[in-house]
C-alpha cells in the first residue's frame, strides 16, 4: 500500500449523480501512517433536503444553505487531493459524484483508490454485514456522528490501517491502489429560454420547485418541465 493516500467521504442528497447534488465533502490526508490534513466543505447543493436525508445525516436547509459552492468545494478538494491515490468505503459511489462535477468544471479527473468494501468483502468473509456502521461498530472504530463527511471519512481511515496491520503479511496485493473507471458526460447549465418557460409554468399553476431554477442542467429544467405540463397542463390552457 501507498505510503500516502487521502481518504475521502460525500454526503449526497441521492443515489445519482446526474440528478442529485452534492451536500459535503470529507477528507483526511494520511501519510506514513499518520492523518497530517483534513479537509471538509459543506456545499450547497441549491435544493430542498428530502426528509430522508436530513433523518440520516443531521444536516438541515439551514445548514446547507449556509454551505460552499459545489464547484469551489470540488476544485478545493482536488487540490487537496492532488497527486495521490484517494481511499474510501464504496469509494467508487463517492467517486461518481467528484466526476461528475469535475467534468462539468472542464476538469481532466482521473484518479486511482483502494476500496475498504471491497477489503471486508475480500479479507473478512467471516462478518455479517461490511457496512461502514457494522464494521465500525464490531470493530469499535469510534464515530462522534454517523452519516458525515469528516467523521465516516477518519473512521475508514482507522478501518484502512486496521485491515493493513492485520492483512498486510498475508494478501498485501489487496491493498494495492487501482484505476477508479466512471465516464460522466457534461451537464450543460439550463438555457435562459428554458428557465423562463419553466418560469412561466411554475408561476401560472402555482408550483412550488423544491430546487433553485438557475441550477438546473438543461436536462433537469426540460425534464421538470415535461412533468409539469403531464401533471397540469400547459400555461394558460
Amino acid at each position: 500500500m501507498t505510503d500516502a493516500y487521502v481518504v475521502v467521504d460525500l454526503e449526497m442528497t441521492g443515489l445519482n449523480p446526474k440528478t442529485d447534488r452534492i451536500l459535503e465533502i470529507g477528507a483526511v490526508k494520511v501519510q506514513q501512517g499518520g492523518i497530517t490534513d483534513v479537509f471538509h466543505r459543506m456545499v450547497n447543493p441549491r435544493m430542498a433536503l428530502p426528509e430522508g436525508i436530513v433523518a440520516l445525516t443531521g444536516i438541515t436547509d439551514e445548514m446547507a444553505r449556509s454551505g460552499d459552492d459545489c464547484g469551489q468545494a470540488v476544485k478545493e478538494f482536488l487540490q487537496f487531493a492532488e497527486g495521490l491515490p484517494l481511499a474510501g468505503h464504496n469509494l467508487i459511489y463517492d467517486y461518481r459524484f467528484l466526476k461528475q462535477s469535475a467534468v462539468n468544471l472542464g476538469i481532466l479527473l482521473e484518479k486511482e483508490g483502494i476500496d475498504t468494501l471491497k477489503l471486508a468483502r475480500r479479507l473478512l468473509p467471516d462478518m455479517e454485514k461490511k457496512t461502514l456502521d457494522y464494521l465500525c461498530e464490531t470493530l469499535h472504530i469510534v464515530r462522534a456522528r454517523n452519516h458525515r463527511a469528516l467523521e465516516d471519512a477518519r473512521a475508514t481511515a482507522e478501518l484502512l490501517a486496521y485491515l493493513w496491520e492485520r492483512f498486510q503479511g498475508t494478501d498485501a496485493d489487496a491493498f494495492l491502489a487501482k484505476p477508479l473507471q466512471y465516464k460522466p458526460k457534461k451537464q450543460q447549465p439550463a438555457s435562459a429560454a428554458q428557465k423562463r418557460r419553466l418560469k412561466e409554468l411554475l408561476e401560472y399553476h402555482k408550483i412550488k420547485l423544491d430546487r433553485e431554477i438557475d441550477s438546473l442542467t438543461r436536462s433537469e429544467a426540460s425534464r421538470i418541465t415535461d412533468k409539469v405540463i403531464f401533471a397540469y397542463g400547459k400555461a394558460g390552457v
